[in-house]
């Protein structure tokens, strides 16, 4: 669906202009406002000038701004991104630990059932090993039951 196009009737510098565009009449009177301001400025600070190059002073400004404004914005995708991926590893560690904690807790559980309350797990590995065997232990038996 083709966006609704707006008009605008604006003065600057006592001329009449009708701009079209997407943007709110209030956006449009703010922007109209700015351009009237900083041509005021202008003029102002060189009082030999004429509107059409008070006009192309002021383009090549805004033009300059726009120019940082992508460059700043560019700046804070990059940085956006790297704290995104900062973000994605943090959860993937975190998803790890507690896959961990999940392992050395079957584990201790295992021991308890097994009467081996008072054996140390140090690690995760040692944990894993306690539940590979116990594996081993439970297909054995239903092996031999079966």
């Amino acid at each position: 669906m083709a966006e609704q196009k707006n008009r605008f009737k604006a003065v600057i510098e006592d001329q009449n202009y009708t701009i079209i565009g997407k943007e709110s009449p209030k956006h449009m009177k703010m922007v109209t406002e700015l351009v009237n301001d900083q041509l005021k400025e202008i003029k102002k600070m060189s009082p030999q000038i004429d509107n059409e190059q008070a006009a192309i002073l002021l383009a090549i400004n805004a033009v300059s701004d726009q120019l940082n404004k992508q460059e700043e914005l560019l700046k804070l995708k990059e940085e956006n991104d790297a704290l995104y991926e900062k973000a994605s590893k943090a959860t993937e560690l975190e998803n790890q630990v507690q896959r961990i904690e999940k392992i050395e807790q079957d584990a201790k559980e295992v021991l308890e059932k097994q009467g081996q309350k008072d054996v140390e797990i140090n690690n995760h590995v040692e944990a894993q090993q306690i539940l590979n065997e116990n594996r081993k232990q439970s297909i054995q038996q239903r092996v031999t039951q079966g």
